[in-house]
């Protein structure tokens, strides 16, 4: 659905229609309240609140998320599932034949403004709520927040971008016009900077898990500073979430001590969460909108297709559809590591062995992603369908996430590498028990260490272009230099309107 079509359906108050929500939002917000009626009280601005928050857990058309597709694209995956043109988003950006009208691009764009959308919506409303002002001003800081959160997506995912601080009037829809991305990190830094005042340090997980904190801002703003190579900036917001490397800081976060308890599936806003989606196997999830279940999809996508246990000590994985297979190249960097097992399933060991078996899918390797494949042991509890309910929750950050942005940080920023170095070995020395000793802070090993840390979790896409080694990595899979470093504008977005396709693309933005 493009910009304009989903202007459209927010002036007729849909906006309040719910995809997925994390655990606090269980108001299920739908309804079809036309929006010049709502906001009329606190139970409404909350409901609209909850509103914003559903989208970043979108799982929206075709089964695109943006974990999946980043995945799919980076060299740790294949596309993999049935055949060549089985989820083809996935397909495209794998192999880098996407072009404007093809690829997963469509869906992360209507995801990133829907969020947007629904964030300007709340806090353009707030203001006139009649209720208790301390709350409110907690609700226009989470809205803040999240629009940082989505613009933060879009503009390293498209670069040129529309910049809406405000719900957009319909007369002004087909007017649109992209800003400068300096503008666009200016707004994500202002909302992120205002968002703190208000946000609260830490939040009761059992009731409000998933909610914005001031650490997840610090770290969402850490994120910002280090992707325009403020480094400095960068390292001091990184700072303040991570405190004593391996030690203690002021929200409370900490590693576990051990780094398979992190994909418990009932181990949900442990002390290394940052800021977390949610997912259920309560919502009786069905394929009549699979985009409306709140079950978290990667599970069933990721599993290995047509398993079956041959022996009592086989593991307990539902048969999915092996979609995003790890390749050869991510299993030998990891094959020493002690992360291995927590990270990749060895389906051809498995079968080998006459443990288990599995059909061969699409680009098969015989390794398939671990931390999130569907298990039996958690999934849905017998309303719905069981592909759509899976209970596992996203990191979206997470603590050995900032511990290493901060050691790239003062490593290209030119700052304290002791304590880069205190930082980069209190994340991989979780993972071998201080068996090894340490290691140096330079960048090539923040660069092997975050991906054996964080293989399969959406970031290694991001970080490749990041360092600028995308094209050297990813030659072999159709990379192009001055190309494929963000997605195009998707084709429809620029039917009667203003927004222009990128310069990477063969347009003149």
């Amino acid at each position: 659905m493009s910009i304009k079509k989903y202007i459209a359906t927010l002036l007729i108050g849909s906006q309040l229609l719910s995809a997925c929500t994390t655990e606090f939002l269980e108001v299920t917000p739908k309804g079809t309240n036309l929006e010049a009626n709502y906001y009329r009280n606190q139970t409404e601005a909350f409901n609209g609140l909850v509103a914003a928050y559903d989208v970043v857990g979108w799982q929206g058309g075709g089964y695109v998320t943006k974990v999946g597709a980043m995945n799919a694209a980076s060299d740790d995956h294949y596309a993999g599932g049935g055949g060549p043109n089985d989820i083809s988003d996935f397909q495209v950006i794998s192999n880098y034949t996407l072009t404007p009208d093809r690829g997963p691009q469509g869906e992360l764009w209507r995801k990133g403004f829907s969020g947007i959308f629904r964030a300007n919506t709340i806090l353009t409303k707030l203001p006139g709520v009649p209720m208790d002002e301390t709350l409110k001003k907690r609700y226009t800081a989470e809205g803040k927040f999240l629009r940082a959160y989505f613009y933060f997506d879009l503009v390293r995912l498209f670069k040129n971008i529309p910049l809406f601080t405000k719900p957009v009037e319909a007369s002004q829809m087909y007017n649109i016009e992209q800003a400068a991305p300096t503008e666009v990190y200016a707004q994500i830094e202002k909302d992120l900077k205002e968002a703190l005042t208000d946000l609260p340090a830490t939040i009761p997980v059992a009731t409000e898990g998933g909610r914005a904190t001031q650490g997840a801002a610090h770290a969402l703003l850490g994120k910002v500073y280090l992707q325009q190579e403020k480094f400095t900036d960068a390292a001091s917001e990184f700072a303040l979430v991570n405190g004593t490397p391996g030690g203690s800081n002021q929200y409370g976060y900490k590693l576990l001590n051990n780094f398979s308890d992190l994909w418990k599936v009932t181990n949900k806003y442990n002390s290394e969460s940052i800021f977390e989606i949610a997912y259920t196997n309560t919502s009786a999830g069905n394929w009549n909108c699979v985009a409306c279940t709140e079950g978290n999809l990667l599970n069933i996508l990721v599993g290995p297709r047509g398993y079956r246990s041959l022996k009592s000590d086989a593991p307990d994985y539902v048969s999915g559809w092996s979609f995003l297979v790890v390749t050869p190249d991510l299993f030998n960097a990891m094959h020493y590591d002690p992360r291995l097992n927590s990270t990749i399933a060895n389906l051809d060991s498995l079968e080998k062995n006459g443990i288990a078996g599995y059909e061969k899918g699409y680009m098969n390797t015989g390794y398939f992603l671990e931390k999130f494949a569907g298990r039996n042991s958690f999934k849905w509890t017998g309303a719905g369908n069981m592909e759509l309910n899976f209970p596992q929750n996203m990191y979206e950050i997470r603590l050995a996430d900032t511990y290493l942005l901060e050691a790239e940080a003062l490593i290209r920023g030119g700052g304290d590498l002791k304590r880069a170095a205190t930082l980069l070995n209190a994340v991989r020395n979780r993972a071998y028990k201080s068996t090894t000793g340490n290691i140096a802070a330079t960048l090539d090993n923040i660069i092997k260490e975050r991906r054996l840390e964080l293989a399969g979790e959406g970031h290694r896409w991001f970080d490749l272009v990041r360092w600028k080694i995308a094209p050297q990595v990813l030659g072999s899979r159709g990379f192009q230099a001055g190309k494929h470093e963000i997605l195009p504008i998707p084709l429809l977005e620029m039917d009667n309107t203003k927004i222009q396709q990128s310069k990477e693309w063969g347009g003149t933005k």
